[in-house]
Order: structure tokens, then C-alpha cells, then sequence
């Protein structure tokens, strides 16, 4: 493997005389696997030769005794290469090296985990309350990510409640939960606030229910004032669609899948998490269906494919997409080899719109979602039918579309209102 990337033999022999070679040369592997460059690996197995040479030169004589010498190494070589650099430049320098070492180590050493971030538990309140989490799943229905976003939430207000001293979720009262909203309300935008407001007033009913507090606390928090319907849909013309589709560069591997996903996400008006969750299975070439399974509602929807969707598709999977087991149809551009997340569809959909030069508040990938409701209405859909087709179980999650029907609101303005009454 290694002679694929030196070509001086005396390199490799460098390389394979180090006692840590053949974590080494696993590494390297596992390099090629993921898809990282021949520059990414030419630059990363020096640090690991350095490294092993250091842990040997402390007494290191085992891979599981290398862990214990990562962090050393990484200030050493930091002090010696970055030295008077700043401290970002010093951060940047140690994680170039760390992670690699890191990487190794997974691969070498059984149970090794590295650095990472520090772990936080599922349930902060495990103590008082270790049912919670198991009853929004059980008894409320919720998804995975809805109960990943009670956990931020409990988070916040766990460190909340740390810092001010309360220890015992007995010694809530009013003053405390107002005290964590009117702190955290200012810090966090309007949506973010009124979620969290939600997550509390739940968790106290259930403390309630389960005999922890004598009084029922959640009527005292109240949601940030709003009101239904107050915002417009961030849609944009069918024409700066195209304009949106037209600046992708579909000649590279990466356009030709970026130009697949924004058309799924304009044609069928999804969201950017359907997109990322899309498999090779959701896709029935012979009967020319698309399947959207396990959306936001919980429900499921089958979609007559679009051939020039469908074309899109097949270009990718044939001339782009790497070769992977990974049943997901849309992978990473750049290593490790991996389906792309549903942030980097987000990302992607907002750097070409600004590159068509279309001007849109918080652009993403939910104003090409926006903008295929937009054309239904101007096509003289009903919402209950375009509720079914981008995946709206309850038909006031559509009503607000009403207020992006220019011509039909035209037409309500130059009546005599009897139509309305």
C-alpha cells in the first residue's frame, strides 16, 4: 500500500521500521477506503512515524500504552511548529495533528475512543426523573429528533439550575422558572425560546404526575408572545428556480449530486432531512415511483418520478457517486466516506442561491421547498391537496401557504366579498 504513495524505497523502509507500522499501514487502508486524497495521506503518516518515535522514546512498547502519549506529543510538536503563531494558529496546528494520531489509534488500539467531546448524558435529570425521556417516546409518539431537541433543552436548563445552586427539582418555583427564561430568551432566536418553553412546560406536568412536585408548575411558563400566520413564506419565483439550478456546474461529481438534490427538493417540495434519508430502495425504477418514507408527520409518500429528476438521479449514480455499501443515494464529496447530512443540503441549497444573486431572508433549502408550494398555488391546487404532497399530516400546518396566493387574494380584493361571506 505504501509503495502507491513513495516512490523512494528507502521512505517505505523509514516507514515500516517504526514499531507502530503496521497501525500504520491499517490506517492507511482505511485512508484509501474513505476516499482521502494522496495528498491527505502523504501529508498525515509523518506525524505518525514522529509520533511513534516520541511514545518509544517514554517507554511506549504497546499500542494500548500509546493513548497516554497523545495530548504530550500534540504540545510538543505545537511548541515547535507554532510557536509565536497566535492561538488560533496553535489550535489549528494541534488538531491537524491530533486527529490523525487519533484516527490511528480507533483503528489500532481495542475500546480506544480519543479526545473527543465531553460526553453529557441523555437525561440530565436522570436522578429525579429516569423515565422522562422513555415516556415522550412511549406515551407522546415523538420521533428521535424531536427527543433529541427536548434533550438540548433540558441541557440548558439543567446548566441553568447548576449555576444558580438549585440541586433538587423539589426547590423549582416561579421565580426560578421565569429567572431561566427572561436569562435565555434574549440569547436565542424567537422559535428557539418558544421550543423550549414547550420542552419545560412538559417536563413539569410529568414531574408533577410522578409525585416530584406538589403543584403543577407548567401554567406559569408562558409561551413568547406570537401570533398565527404572522410570517410569509421565503418562496421565490419558479424563474429564479431555474436560475438557482442553472448556476450549478454539473460537470464534477459534486454538481452533478448537488444538482440532483436541489431539483428534489423544487420539484417535490422536500425537506432537506427526506433528501439526505433518500435510499437506493426509495427508488422504484421499473414502476418510475419515488418513496419518502418516515417524514416529519409520521407519515409516507409515494411520488410518480419526475424524468428529469429521475435523469438527474441516474447521472449521478452512474458518473459521480463513489462506490460504497452505504445504501443512502446521496454520499460526501470529500473524505471520510459517509451519506451526506441534511446540514450540508441546507448549506448547499443557500450557496447557490446566493450564487444565482436572488436575495432571500435565511436561505436554505426550505425556500426551494417554498417556492414548489408557491407554484401549486399559482397551478390552482388546493391546500389540502398540496398539504398531501409535501407531507403535511394536519391541514392548518398548510394554511399559512394562502397568504403567497397572489392571484387568487387578487381576486378576493376586486370582489364585492360575497364569495368570502
Amino acid at each position: 500500500m505504501l509503495e502507491n504513495y513513495y516512490v523512494r524505497p528507502e521512505t517505505v523502509d523509514r516507514i515500516r521500521g517504526s514499531w507502530i507500522a503496521s497501525a500504520i499501514e491499517q490506517y492507511v487502508g482505511w485512508m484509501v477506503e474513505q476516499r482521502y486524497t494522496e495528498r491527505s495521506v502523504l501529508h498525515r503518516v509523518p506525524f505518525l512515524v514522529r509520533f511513534g518515535e516520541y511514545a518509544k522514546a517514554r517507554g511506549a512498547t504497546e499500542f494500548t500504552q500509546l493513548p497516554e502519549h497523545v495530548e504530550p506529543f500534540v504540545q510538543a510538536w505545537v511548541r515547535e511548529r507554532a510557536r509565536g503563531r497566535g492561538p488560533a494558529r496553535a489550535r489549528k496546528a494541534a488538531q491537524e495533528v491530533r486527529n490523525p494520531i487519533c484516527q490511528m489509534l480507533r483503528l489500532a488500539v481495542p475500546g480506544y475512543l480519543g479526545p473527543g467531546r465531553p460526553h453529557k448524558p441523555d437525561n440530565p435529570f436522570e436522578r429525579q426523573a429516569p423515565r422522562f425521556l422513555a415516556y415522550l417516546v412511549e406515551e407522546k409518539g415523538l420521533r428521535p429528533r424531536s427527543v433529541q431537541q427536548y434533550r438540548f433543552h433540558l441541557r440548558q436548563f439543567a446548566t441553568y439550575l447548576t449555576r444558580i445552586g438549585v440541586d433538587d427539582l423539589t426547590k423549582l418555583s416561579p421565580t426560578v422558572l421565569s429567572g431561566f427564561i427572561a436569562e435565555y430568551g434574549p440569547r436565542v432566536a424567537w422559535t428557539t425560546l418558544r421550543n423550549a418553553c414547550g420542552t419545560l412546560r412538559v417536563f413539569l406536568r410529568y414531574l408533577h404526575r410522578e409525585a416530584v412536585l406538589t403543584r403543577d408548575l407548567s401554567s406559569l411558563v408562558e409561551f413568547p408572545l406570537s401570533y398565527r400566520h404572522a410570517h410569509v413564506p421565503r418562496s421565490i419565483s419558479w424563474e429564479q428556480v431555474e436560475q438557482v439550478l442553472d448556476v450549478v456546474d454539473r460537470r464534477s461529481a459534486c454538481g452533478k449530486r448537488d444538482y440532483a438534490m436541489l431539483l428534489l427538493l423544487a420539484t417535490y417540495g422536500l425537506r432537506a432531512c427526506e433528501v439526505a434519508a433518500l435510499t437506493l430502495d426509495d427508488l422504484d425504477w421499473r414502476n418510475e415511483r419515488l418513496k419518502i418514507r418516515d417524514r416529519k408527520a409520521g407519515n409516507s409518500t409515494t411520488y410518480p418520478l419526475s424524468a428529469i429528476v429521475g435523469a438527474a438521479i441516474v447521472d449521478y449514480l452512474e458518473n459521480a457517486r463513489p462506490t460504497t455499501t452505504h445504501r443512502e443515494v446521496f454520499m460526501r464529496s470529500a473524505a471520510p466516506l459517509a451519506p451526506i447530512g441534511h446540514a450540508a443540503i441546507v448549506a448547499r441549497a443557500a450557496h447557490f442561491i446566493h450564487k444565482a444573486g436572488i436575495s432571500v431572508p435565511r436561505a436554505g433549502s426550505h425556500v426551494l421547498r417554498h417556492s414548489c408550494v408557491q407554484r401549486l398555488l399559482d397551478a390552482h391546487f388546493s391546500l389540502k391537496h398540496i398539504g398531501d404532497y409535501i407531507g403535511h399530516r394536519n391541514a392548518s400546518s398548510t394554511q399559512i401557504y394562502g397568504k403567497i396566493a397572489v392571484e387568487q387574494l387578487r381576486e378576493v380584493a376586486l370582489g364585492d366579498g360575497e364569495d368570502v361571506l
